[in-house]
């Protein structure tokens, strides 16, 4: 095995592939309920305005156009409730993905350094740790959230906090308040705080806040980074763009790293970019689109014996059934349903499963009626 093997976990999503053969099997089809990937069309006027851009021979620029910082900082202004953004308060990225694995590295932590992020969370963030070579320790994001100040996480040494709210994969909100004591805690630490807060327009029963806002933040971006994301939102995952937004020194040193590292987000993409930031209507749209799939899942669940746990937003059920979630993803697998094992996310979740409501209207409604019948 090789040195970088040695350094990163086996990667998850291998383990689903023999319960994605029994569901495949069944006889009107796998319904994939296990990755929360857009299915529905990318809107017509982003298309266009990636079209309208196709001819750029040139390189793009890492920072963006001026046109597309403009819409960032709108977008943020609208959005988040920031104010006093400039073009230095926004950096794009290609994908949030890319960002979160190589954040730590970027940044300059290694060996000695530590990471934190939610007992429950993307596996990316201990990944980007790893690859940094620095340290990574968990939290649990309850006791936390209710008291920083009494937390059981020793501040000693981390130099990277993550927050995840909406959450993925448990759909939980951070609450305001619960945020502002984080960010003091974090504060009188020294502590830089990053907020993924890529679910956060798709709030359903809470509305998400950002820790930009200034209700949180007091005003003042210092120690604080906000990373978004098109790919939700917009249906724009495979257009691959993503952005930071906040503390406009951190980013600053981020974009100059960046400018070496050639990370430049497609001209095309860019263009795209600036017209989704600009329209909200087409985020209606799909909102529209996701609640009555997560309504019909959530029904159909619960009716068939299914607990769920906060969910509150983002795209994802955190659904249970008091079992090891091996035996749920096998057993969902025999009515052709392929869901994500809470166990991919942390040892605290082995006994949920993630359920996205990311596929289309018709496989929504086979699931339904397969988990009515089971």
């Amino acid at each position: 095995m090789s040195a970088v093997s040695d350094r990163l976990p086996v990667f998850p999503w291998d383990k689903l592939e023999p319960y994605k053969a029994t569901a495949a099997a069944h006889a009107d089809g796998i319904v994939d309920l296990s990755v929360g990937t857009p299915v529905d069309p990318v809107p017509e006027l982003i298309q266009k305005a990636l079209v309208a851009a196709a001819d750029s021979p040139g390189y793009p620029t890492v920072w963006g156009t001026a046109e597309l910082r403009d819409a960032l900082v709108g977008w943020c202004e609208r959005r988040l409730g920031a104010s006093g953004f400039t073009h230095r308060n926004v950096l794009p990225t290609v994908g949030s993905k890319e960002l979160v694995a190589w954040l730590p590295t970027q940044l300059g932590l290694g060996p000695g350094d530590k990471v934190a992020y939610p007992r429950l969370a993307y596996p990316t963030y201990e990944v980007g740790a790893r690859l940094a070579r620095a340290e990574y320790v968990a939290y649990d994001t309850e006791t936390f959230a209710a008291d920083a100040a009494g937390t059981d996480l020793d501040p000693t040494g981390i130099k990277l906090l993550w927050l995840n709210s909406p959450s993925n994969p448990t759909g939980r909100v951070l609450a305001k308040d619960e945020l502002v004591r984080i960010v003091a805690w974090a504060r009188e630490h020294g502590i830089l705080v990053v907020s993924d807060e890529c679910y956060l327009e798709l709030g359903w029963e809470a509305e998400p806040v950002s820790v930009l806002h200034p209700d949180v933040c007091g005003g003042s971006y210092e120690g604080l980074i906000a990373v978004h994301s098109l790919s939700k939102r917009s249906n724009l995952a495979g257009y691959r763009f993503a952005f930071l937004a906040g503390d406009e020194n951190l980013l600053y040193d981020l974009l100059q790293i960046r400018k070496h590292g050639g990370m430049m987000t497609a001209a095309p993409v860019q263009a795209a970019a600036a017209v989704a930031l600009g329209d909200d209507a087409h985020v209606t749209e799909q909102r529209a689109r996701y609640a009555a799939r997560r309504q019909a899942l959530r029904g159909a669940l619960e009716a068939h014996g299914f607990r769920i746990e906060h969910s509150e937003a983002s795209l994802y059920l955190w659904a249970t059934r008091d079992e090891n979630c091996w035996e749920t993803v096998a057993y969902l697998a025999t009515l052709g349903i392929l869901v994500a094992p809470g166990e991919f996310y942390g040892e605290a979740g082995q006994q949920f499963v993630r359920v996205a409501f990311t596929a289309t209207d018709e496989r929504v409604a086979a699931a339904v009626e397969r988990l009515s019948k089971g």
